[in-house]
């Protein structure tokens, strides 16, 4: 490799970076800093598939990204992240299905039961079950059936990224899934 064609891929490279990291800074003004490899695919369009993925990971390598689960990462210079980020990422996890906060995680925020799960949080969807651990906490996906007029008027609509459980849909969770329910309170 000559001295010039170094200095010209560095160049290229690190205007390439800049650039990425401006459109993920414009991202970021209007609250969104979680992206899937499409969502990376559509932003980047001019660059082919061999050479976003390159990019990508050398945004990683870099600092600027967070892989958080296979195909999602989380721009790391966001200022719009919050408190609700992992369910920011399960939300992006199971785009296009169904999902509520439910089971231990709902029951806990209710007082229902005596234990509260840290770092863990426990979501109905109608996609795949499964279990994520992210660098910001643990995801677990449980598998319902139920259709989603159901599940609609069985959650809240809150300030949060996903709806919430209402008591009796918890409970109830709880219970279809065969759950440990000796955590209930009697009270409840």
């Amino acid at each position: 490799m000559t001295y010039k064609y170094a200095i010209n891929h560095y160049l290229r490279n690190k205007l390439k970076k800049s650039d990425a990291i401006k459109k993920l800074s414009e991202f970021d003004k209007q609250g969104r800093y979680i992206f899937t490899m499409s969502d990376f695919a559509k932003i980047f369009f001019d660059d082919t598939n061999r050479s976003l993925r390159a990019g990508i990971s050398r945004l990683i390598d870099d600092g600027f990204l967070i892989r958080v689960a296979n195909g999602i990462f989380i721009y790391a210079l966001a200022q719009s992240k919050g408190s609700d980020t992992l369910e920011v990422i399960a939300k992006t996890i199971r785009r296009g299905e169904y999902n509520y906060v439910s089971l231990e995680s709902a029951l806990s925020e209710y007082g229902i039961i005596s234990q509260i799960p840290v770092g863990r949080l426990t979501i109905m969807t109608t996609g795949r079950s499964g279990e994520y651990k992210t660098p910001f906490g643990t995801i677990e996906f449980t598998h319902t059936k139920r259709d989603r007029l159901d599940i609609l008027k069985n959650t809240m609509k809150t300030d949060r990224s996903l709806r919430f459980a209402t008591k009796n849909t918890a409970l109830r969770d709880l219970k279809r899934v065969g759950r440990n329910t000796h955590l209930i309170a009697e009270e409840a």
